[in-house]
Order: structure tokens, then C-alpha cells, then sequence
């Protein structure tokens, strides 16, 4: 048997790819030890034995602030957005699909806030809302700050969906005496399905560790994103570090969620 020679290319992209992983992974392996600190430990290395202690402090709202309530704003706020990027993000793939004047100025509209900085964009809903009389809020303001964000992209992944999508389906559909929605329900939405779950898991991630455009329309109360800023300047705990091993778990598991609903919608359709 006989390989191929390795080419310079090769290992300077090799090198490339090892740095990326470290310089993602190193500070989560990080965070992920340090989290586990003894209840004397502090905030580097060595540890100082190896206990939960941070985990349980973590919910503590007197010592670390109100991590629970700005989880729950930031959930609930993340399926609100999703929710909505899915719905409108489908509609206008399916309107997009027959030219009609002015689509070309539209599209570009629809995705012009993805090149406008995020702080601009939060600072004026920030400030619109102010002068119209209305208070921000993470359910208001800050909903519709962070749609601007996650529906470009939502587009965009639909947009490329349908332009691979062949009408001969529907044709066939429509053919054998099914209506216009029969053909949506039942040929068009399962062949599409991965593709608008994996549009939800953008809506749903990009709205979860918004930052930039939830800094001036949150209101009162702080999503998480804003909740760990504010405890990076007065927390020097371990508890940080507990909270960044929470968090990413969470990440990780509504990947996994997402990919298994991905495999299982290809597998009920490799079965019909």
C-alpha cells in the first residue's frame, strides 16, 4: 500500500487546525477545572482540594446575583426568537421563490443589520423606545434587537434551501390531486424539516449569548450574557467559573438535542 506525500500545505494547515482547537478548548478545559475548586480555592491553578461548592453557591442570589432569573430571561427570550426567526425566515424562503418587484432592494434591506454594528443597533431601539415613552425591556426592546440579528441569517439559510429545492415535487403532488396546502404539509415541510431545525438551533444560540445589541434593551432586569459581565467586575470566586461550566453543558446539549431531532427527521423520511 502506498501514501500520498504529505505537502507543505498540508501541515501548515494542520498547524492552523491544532491551534484553533487549543485556543478553543484550552479555556474551557480550563474553566472546567477550576470550576471544581476546593471551598478555600481561588482563581487559578493549583487547586485547593476538589469539592461542588461553587456549583451550589452558584444559585445563591445574595453572593453571586440572580443567576437563575437572568437564565430563565434568557431562555424564554431565546425561544421567543427562535420561534419567530423560524416562522418568518420559512415565509419569506416560500415568497422568495416567485420574483416579484422590488425583491432585490427587500433582500438587501432584510440583511444590511447583519454589516451595522451591534452596539448601534442596541443604542438606537434603546433609544426610539425611550422617546416614544415605552420602557426597554429583555421582552420587548431587546426581542426585537436581537431579531435583527438572528433573521438575516435565518433568510439566508432558507434562501439557499429553496434554490436547491426542486418544484418537480410539488408538480407531482398537485398531479395526483393534492391542494396547495396538502403539498406544503406533506412534501414541502418534511423535506425541508433539518433545514428549519437547524435555522431554530441559530435562533435560539445567537439569541441565548446576545451581548452587543441586549446592552441598551434589556431594562431593569439582565440576561445572562449581561448577568456574567457584571459578575466578571465584582465576583472573585470560583463561582464564575462554575457558571461558565453550567452554561457551556447547556450549549452542548441543545446541539445534541438539535442534531438528534436532525437524525431523526432523516430517518422518518428515509422510512416514508
Amino acid at each position: 500500500m502506498t501514501y500520498e506525500k504529505r505537502t507543505l500545505e498540508f501541515y501548515a494547515l494542520a498547524v492552523f487546525f491544532a491551534l484553533f482547537v487549543l485556543f478553543l478548548y484550552g479555556p474551557l478545559s480550563a474553566i472546567l477545572i477550576l470550576s471544581f475548586q476546593g471551598e478555600t480555592g481561588g482563581l487559578t491553578f493549583p487547586l485547593n482540594g476538589v469539592s461542588l461548592h461553587w456549583f451550589a453557591n452558584l444559585f445563591e442570589r445574595q453572593a453571586v446575583g440572580d443567576f437563575g432569573g437572568s437564565f430563565k430571561r434568557s431562555l424564554v427570550l431565546g425561544l421567543m426568537v427562535m420561534i419567530v426567526t423560524v416562522v418568518v425566515s420559512l415565509l419569506a424562503g416560500l415568497a422568495f421563490r416567485q420574483k416579484f418587484r422590488g425583491a432585490t432592494a427587500l433582500f438587501y434591506l432584510a440583511v444590511a443589520s447583519l454589516v451595522v454594528p451591534s452596539i448601534i443597533i442596541s443604542l438606537g431601539i434603546g433609544v426610539v423606545f425611550q422617546q416614544v415613552g415605552f420602557r426597554p425591556a429583555w421582552y420587548t426592546s431587546a426581542f426585537g434587537a436581537h431579531l435583527t440579528w438572528t433573521l438575516p441569517f435565518g433568510v439566508l439559510i432558507m434562501f439557499a434551501v429553496f434554490n436547491r429545492f426542486s418544484p418537480a415535487y410539488e408538480e407531482a403532488a398537485r398531479d395526483l390531486g393534492a391542494s396547495s396546502w396538502q403539498t406544503f404539509a406533506h412534501v414541502v415541510l418534511p423535506m425541508i424539516a433539518p433545514s428549519l431545525i437547524g435555522v431554530s438551533l441559530f435562533g435560539f444560540t445567537l439569541s441565548y449569548d446576545e451581548f452587543a445589541r441586549t446592552l441598551m434593551t434589556s431594562g431593569t432586569f439582565n440576561t445572562l450574557p449581561l448577568e456574567i459581565y457584571g459578575m466578571t467586575t465584582n465576583v472573585t470566586t470560583p463561582v464564575l467559573y462554575a457558571l461558565g461550566t453550567v452554561t457551556t453543558v447547556f450549549s452542548f446539549l441543545v446541539i445534541l438535542a438539535t442534531l438528534g431531532a436532525i437524525i431523526y427527521v432523516g430517518r422518518r423520511r428515509t422510512r416514508a
